[in-house]
């Protein structure tokens, strides 16, 4: 949880980041980590809250628009060099 956004981190990182180990995938976890995470980010007052993931990334992808993430544009990344995509929940 990310409570204030940096140039950077409005560029790439965002205000909640989760991951799920491999082995645990495909089971609903990273959508409820997500939404656990949209919850305390609301609870503080942040709103919209900015949600960022690389653009191969499907399951993200998936995790982010089921919790009601809205795209709002695609950049390469300034670490990476891969496309990434930013996302907004109201």
């Amino acid at each position: 949880m990310r409570a204030r956004l940096t140039p950077a981190l409005t560029d790439e990182g965002g205000h909640v980041g989760y991951d799920v180990r491999p082995s645990l995938r495909r089971r609903g976890y990273g959508t409820r980590l997500l939404q656990l995470g949209l919850a305390e980010a609301h609870a503080r007052g942040i709103r919209p809250v900015l949600i960022t993931c690389d653009a191969d990334n499907l399951g993200s992808i998936a995790v982010i628009e089921r919790n009601g993430g809205v795209l709002s544009d695609e950049a390469l990344s300034p670490r990476s060099g891969k496309l990434m995509r930013r996302f907004w929940v109201a």
